[in-house]
This record gives C-alpha cells, sequence and structure tokens, in this order.
C-alpha cells in the first residue's frame, strides 16, 4: 500500500491514532488540509518528506500529487481533520485512485463531534432522554438533500450535532425552532474542541446566537443541541444490580 487517507483528529496531536502517527513518520509525501489540521503534526514528518496544503490545491492537483509519488514509489499520507470519512470529500478522490488503479487505505480518527462531547464531559445518548445523534449541516453554498434539511431533522428533537454552521447560527437557530426544539433548548457551541485555545459557550436557543456573537466566534466550532445538555435522567439499566445479562447474575 503506497496512499493512506488519515484522520488527523480533532486538534490536539495526541489524538491522532497509532497508526495515524507511524504513517505520518513513514511518509515521503504529505498532503494536509489546511487550516484545519494542527501544523504540530507536521513536526512528526521526515526531514526528507515533500508536504503540500491542499488548501490552496484542486482536487485534479491533489490526485496528480499522488499518482506522481506512486510512480515514484514513495508513501502518501492525505492528512484530513478529525475523521476524513465526515465532511473530508474523500470519496471523489479515492475514486480518482479507483480510476488510476492505485490502491488505498483509510485510517480513521478522532471526529470533532465526539472531541465536542470530551469538551463538555457530556454523553450524547442518555437513557429516557436520547438515543440518537444526528450529525449534519446547515444548508449554505453546499445544498443538502431536500429530506435533510434542518427543520426536518430537527422534528426528531434528538441530540444533534451540527458542523460548518456557526456562522450561520441566526437561520441554525430558526431552522431548529421552525422544526420543533422549543426556544429554551439547551445548546453548546464548542470552538477548536480539543485545541489549547478551546472556548465553551452555552445557552438555550433563544440565547446562544448572543452569546457566540460577543464571544467573536464564527468559524471553526461545533454546535451541540438537545435535552442532554441539561436534564434529569434515568441510570443506565446496564449496571442496575436487578438487570441480569451475560457477564453478571440479577441481584
Amino acid at each position: 500500500m503506497q496512499v493512506y487517507f488519515v484522520g488527523a483528529g480533532p486538534g490536539n496531536p495526541e489524538l491522532i491514532t497509532v497508526k495515524g502517527q507511524r504513517l505520518l513518520k513513514e511518509a515521503d509525501v504529505i498532503i494536509y488540509a489546511g487550516s484545519l489540521v494542527n501544523p504540530a503534526l507536521l513536526e512528526l514528518a521526515k526531514p526528507s518528506a515533500a508536504i503540500y496544503n491542499s488548501a490552496s490545491m484542486t482536487l485534479e492537483e491533489v490526485a496528480d500529487t499522488m499518482k506522481q509519488a506512486v510512480q515514484a514509489g514513495q508513501i502518501v499520507v492525505r492528512l484530513h481533520t478529525g475523521d476524513p470519512s465526515i465532511y473530508g470529500a474523500i470519496q471523489e478522490q479515492m475514486d480518482l485512485l479507483d480510476q488510476a488503479e492505485i490502491t488505498y487505505e483509510v485510517v480513521p480518527g478522532v471526529s470533532s463531534f465526539l472531541a465536542t462531547a470530551a469538551a463538555l464531559k457530556q454523553e450524547y445518548t442518555l437513557p429516557d432522554i436520547s438515543q440518537t445523534v444526528i450529525i449534519t449541516r446547515l444548508e449554505g453554498r453546499t445544498p443538502v438533500p431536500e429530506k435533510e434539511k434542518l427543520a426536518l431533522l430537527a422534528s426528531h428533537a434528538t441530540t444533534m450535532c451540527i458542523f460548518l454552521s456557526v456562522h450561520m447560527l441566526d437561520d441554525v437557530v430558526a431552522e431548529l425552532i421552525a422544526g420543533g426544539y422549543t426556544s429554551d433548548t439547551p445548546v453548546a457551541v464548542v470552538q477548536k474542541a480539543s485545541w489549547p485555545d478551546q472556548r465553551i459557550f452555552r445557552g438555550t436557543l433563544e440565547t446562544i446566537a448572543r452569546i457566540v456573537a460577543e464571544g467573536g466566534v464564527d468559524r471553526t466550532a461545533m454546535i451541540v443541541v438537545g435535552k442532554v445538555l441539561d436534564c434529569s435522567y434515568s441510570l443506565s439499566r446496564l449496571y442496575a444490580p436487578e438487570f441480569g445479562h451475560m457477564f453478571r447474575d440479577a441481584k
């Protein structure tokens, strides 16, 4: 294998996987996702590695760089923020490699929505409150399928993690309320989860836009919406003494 799509994790360089770290150290060519990837990770590269910032490259330029490296017998790491399967735009890259009959491997990473939960010290799936997590984004320059409009997804009133939308927070709030969330639904916005300059903002759908605007947040932030952020909940049945299972008898 010569091409690896590697999840860089949410920002903290220690949150890349052991495998991802090893591949970065071995790579001859590294193509990383601009300002989204913590540059500290690039310090793992060997001195002879060629490093490209994909922020200034087109899809074809990225693919051509990978193809040329493969032809030269080099190892390529395509470094994406978080986990590459979520808003990583890797499918189109993989399709071009398939067309060129170049094999590759995907190495998963810690997504920012998970680092956000860690920052909030919050479980997204609480008994009696929410057993579903919706990962989505507000429609902007990139459209979303008609049945995935934010207001329609909001009708489930479950935990929702909203990517790439904090700069349109007023519109997010309007869509969520139109879809069924009440104005007092708790909301958290975490900017740069796991980075040294991580910031957390809490409020409700009624107040969060003002709070975030006053904080000067307009990018690199996750929006979390749902009752799990502030509620009473039932304890897990898994650890209840009367709840028997294959590893423990009921008492």
